[in-house]
């Protein structure tokens, strides 16, 4: 199982949500590139790097930062947030980004983002399919839509998506464990993705179900930084 530690993004410092609410911000680190810095130390490969103030802006706005992990790390960044034109794709891809995330623009232009699925393979492309009540949440979650979870996901398998990050919305950032019957669910419909869950993580048992339960991967971010989870048990972790 890929351990992907969360780093969201908030005024160029490291931040937390809870249930995607703005308003229920907390800052952790004032220097983003260091945390990523303990990160790989640790020996973690992977980062999915969230630009929180793109995704109200519908555009790339923390590229400094972005820059920054690329350049000071060897970490694999998938970067999300607000990405909707080819111009702020690309800009993330030359920026370092190994792989993007996009989830409003899959729901609101799914023709361009099967074009870019088109262009630079299910590889490079990461689906975000966030759910509320099992229908697609989008633009930071502030609307649901009535696109069935399941449904959505499975056109973009048959599309050639790869990769899904899906996150239970109702869990997100509450600590009261991850929605493993949704993600057996997922994995019993649409067999041929690697699905990487994304909220309620608050414990090693937790990531210990999740692996279990087969995800390819599991997104950690409010344990990590309420010292639920520490990098040590992290790295126990980490595939050789």
């Amino acid at each position: 199982m890929e351990i992907i530690p969360a780093i969201d993004i908030i005024d160029g410092k490291c931040v937390r949500l809870t249930q995607g609410d703005y308003a229920r911000k907390k800052e952790y680190a004032s220097d983003p590139v260091e945390v990523a810095r303990k990160f790989e130390d640790a020996g973690i490969r992977r980062l999915h790097l969230v630009d929180l103030d793109g995704a109200k802006a519908k555009r790339i706005v923390n590229k400094e930062v972005l820059e920054g992990i690329c350049k000071s790390t060897s970490l694999q960044v998938d970067f999300g947030g607000g990405i909707q034109s080819n111009e702020d794709l690309e800009l993330a891809f030359r920026l370092g980004a190994k792989q993007v995330t996009g989830g409003s623009i899959a729901v609101k232009n799914p023709a361009l983002f099967t074009e870019w699925l088109q262009t630079h393979g299910g590889e490079r492309l990461i689906l975000g399919a966030d759910a509320k009540n099992r229908k697609i949440a989008i633009s930071g979650w502030q609307e649901t839509t009535a696109m069935d979870l399941i449904g959505f996901i499975r056109e973009y398998a048959e599309k050639g998506v790869k990769y899904v990050i899906c996150t239970d919305v109702a869990k997100d950032g509450l600590l009261q464990g991850p929605s493993l019957e949704l993600y057996q669910e997922i994995m019993k419909e649409i067999p041929e993705i690697d699905l990487i869950a994304s909220g309620g993580v608050a414990s090693v048992k937790d990531l210990e179900d999740l692996e279990e339960a087969g995800v390819y991967g599991v997104i950690v971010g409010k344990a990590f930084y309420e010292g639920k989870i520490s990098l040590s048990e992290l790295r126990t972790f980490i595939r050789n």
